[in-house]
């Protein structure tokens, strides 16, 4: 007898599954509008309407940055509430820094808008936890349950195998690996992820029979022909196909299917500031970096001040850096030292250098004599949180010494780093000081995401290791 159907069974699409989560989202966010405005003040006017309509607006476009409608399928639930009040606080930073330009912000109460603040992100955050519970509910009864196929016993392929079998939130059940190679020619399988279950042919004939959804082709690249001729017999069937390539082999930097006009390709060392990605990082910098300038002014005044009233000489110390693409780029900082060397030959601080004045060695201990880049930030040729930008001598110096060190100009140079944060700064008196530093940077371009950033910039505040060699 058939097992009767229920909610938990149906299996929508990506697109129908994003909008629904679309329109649960902006439910929540008018909702944690309308419920205090019905409490505290009941007169709904047209400029709560507008500011609705703008919150929902940006909402969407952060929480898409934030790949908040990509699917969840095993993402950890506190990464999904992550992005959830990442995303609302950068809606709440725009919609706040315009209602200030526009002179607007009188037109609000406050008492309505702080309980906003909280309560959208809030209830965006309780559906999304009840309906991920509710899913998980679900699969663990056996509903909702894609049953898989591995084919081909190789190391990406038992890796995908522990990724299906430890996050059973993805709502997918592994029936086993085929393989037609004997078992002293693979690679030991681990006995609580799966073991092979039959042959090439038979997973075919296993997903003729609708036994299997999906099909993951984890066979080597070099292994063409035989790919080719699973995927012709695969093609007779109604089960879903992907084939898993080990790019790991490259070591890619931010790696990802294109296409030059109908050719497909995938990138090797490329730049993750493509379209929607590189408008994202570029209004982040102007809205974080704007809102950094403006609250880092008082202490610039009195860093100005104190440099012209304690030693002689300019305020300001231009370098040439190499920025985005090798090109080369003015940095400004404050004067922290009595000199200024900017040649082919850039000595770097070092513990204790005498050559930093008593009040530039308060403002390098503290970063301060770096605030002045928040301009280079906001004008383009600087990012808040990217590689940190090397003098021109260094670079010249280290592209020789240290391996794929140029891919770090894939990106704008920042303010503030991924290796900065993890205690990578200062002088690098040996070379696998530069090569941890390189390393990071390059770390930081794989994994980039606004949410990435954002942490980085409450490490930089908060964390203790980025003070460490800062002198």
């Amino acid at each position: 007898m058939a097992r009767e159907s229920s909610f938990f069974d149906l299996k929508p699409s990506g697109d129908e599954a994003g909008a629904l989560t679309r329109l649960a989202d902006s439910t929540c966010v008018v909702a944690g509008y309308a419920i205090p405005v019905y409490l505290y003040d009941p007169i709904w006017r047209a400029s709560d309407t507008i500011a609705m309509l703008l919150s929902i607006i940006a909402f969407g476009f952060f929480a898409n940055a934030l790949s908040l409608y990509r699917g969840f399928r095993g993402v950890p639930i506190f990464n999904e509430i992550a992005r959830i009040w990442a995303a609302w606080a950068l809606t709440m930073s725009g919609l706040l820094i315009l209602a200030f330009v526009s002179k607007s912000s009188e037109e609000f109460s406050r008492v309505v808008t702080g309980t906003w603040l909280l309560a959208a992100p809030t209830l965006v955050t309780l559906v999304r936890v009840i309906a991920r519970l509710s899913l998980r509910a679900a699969r663990v009864q056996g509903r909702n349950q894609r049953y898989v196929a591995i084919v081909g016993v190789t190391d990406i392929g038992i890796h995908l195998a522990k990724r299906i079998q430890t996050t059973p939130q993805l709502g997918m059940r592994l029936i086993g690996f085929f393989e037609d190679r004997t078992p002293d020619r693979l690679p030991e399988i681990p006995a609580e992820i799966g073991r092979v279950v039959g042959t090439f042919d038979e997973a075919v004939q296993c997903a003729r029979r609708g036994e299997v959804e999906c099909v993951y082709l984890a066979l080597p690249m070099k292994a063409e022909q035989r790919v080719t001729e699973l995927l012709a017999a695969l093609a007779d069937t109604t089960a879903s196909v992907y084939y898993v390539p080990d790019f790991y082999v490259f070591d890619l930097l931010h790696g990802r299917w294109t296409s030059l006009v109908d050719v497909p390709l995938i990138s090797i060392f490329e730049t993750p500031f493509y379209g929607v990605d590189g408008f994202v990082k570029r209004l982040e910098d102007i809205v974080l970096g704007t809102s950094a300038l403006i609250v880092a002014s008082p202490a610039m005044l009195f860093a100005a001040i104190a440099i012209k009233a304690t030693s002689k000489g300019p305020i300001f110390f231009k370098q040439r850096r190499y920025g985005l693409n090798g090109e080369v780029i003015e940095v400004l900082k404050f004067r922290s030292m009595r000199v200024a060397e900017d040649g082919a030959h850039v000595k770097q601080a070092t513990k204790n250098d005498d050559r930093i004045t008593p009040i530039g060695r308060f403002m390098r201990r503290t970063s301060i004599d770096e605030l002045p880049q928040l301009i280079h930030v906001v004008t383009g040729s600087m990012s808040l949180v990217g590689p940190r930008p090397h003098a021109v001598a260094h670079n010249e110096e280290y592209r020789t010494r240290v391996k794929r060190y140029m891919l770090r100009h894939k990106v704008k140079p920042g303010l503030t780093g991924w290796a900065q944060v993890n205690g990578w700064r200062g002088e690098t008196d040996t070379l696998e000081k530069m090569e941890k530093r390189i390393e990071h940077d390059l770390e930081y371009i794989r994994r980039w995401g606004l949410l990435f950033d954002l942490w980085i910039v409450f490490l930089t505040i908060f964390g203790r290791k980025v003070r460490q060699n800062a002198y």
